[in-house]
């Protein structure tokens, strides 16, 4: 059975939920949109993060952990069939470095079953 298309209605949806556990450090919201088996990439070499304990661990340390006053800004959307590409940029305070970090961001997002399977992140900051 073919799976229904991807539309952008549910790719706002991932955000809306991405940027509210970001802004509220909730990483047990984080995985709700994730499969229980998907893969998270944060930098290309390096390996990815496996599976929703994974995914929730990594925000706990580094999201909730370091991260706070978090503005998110969704800019792009683009789709092709069950992958999405999208662009978005955020400003937070970063308590590791103390200072404010201004984010741009694109993900590339594999959906299977109305959730994210993959997240593959590409990313510059600056220190504002």
């Amino acid at each position: 059975m073919k799976e229904k298309s991807l539309n952008k209605k549910t790719v706002e949806r991932f955000y809306a939920v991405y940027a509210d556990a970001w802004k509220t450090r909730d990483p047990a919201k984080i995985v709700t949109i994730f499969t229980p088996d998907a893969t998270y990439s944060e930098y290309f070499f390096k390996k990815p993060f496996v599976g929703t304990a994974e995914i929730k661990k990594y925000w706990q340390k580094v999201i909730a952990g370091d991260q706070s006053d978090i503005h998110f800004k969704l800019l792009n959307i683009y789709i092709d069939n069950q992958t999405a590409i999208v662009e978005w940029e955020a400003d937070f305070f970063n308590s590791k470095e103390q200072k404010r970090i201004h984010l741009r961001e694109v993900e590339i997002l594999e959906v299977v079953g109305g959730k994210i399977k993959s997240l593959r992140e590409y990313w510059h900051s600056q220190r504002i």
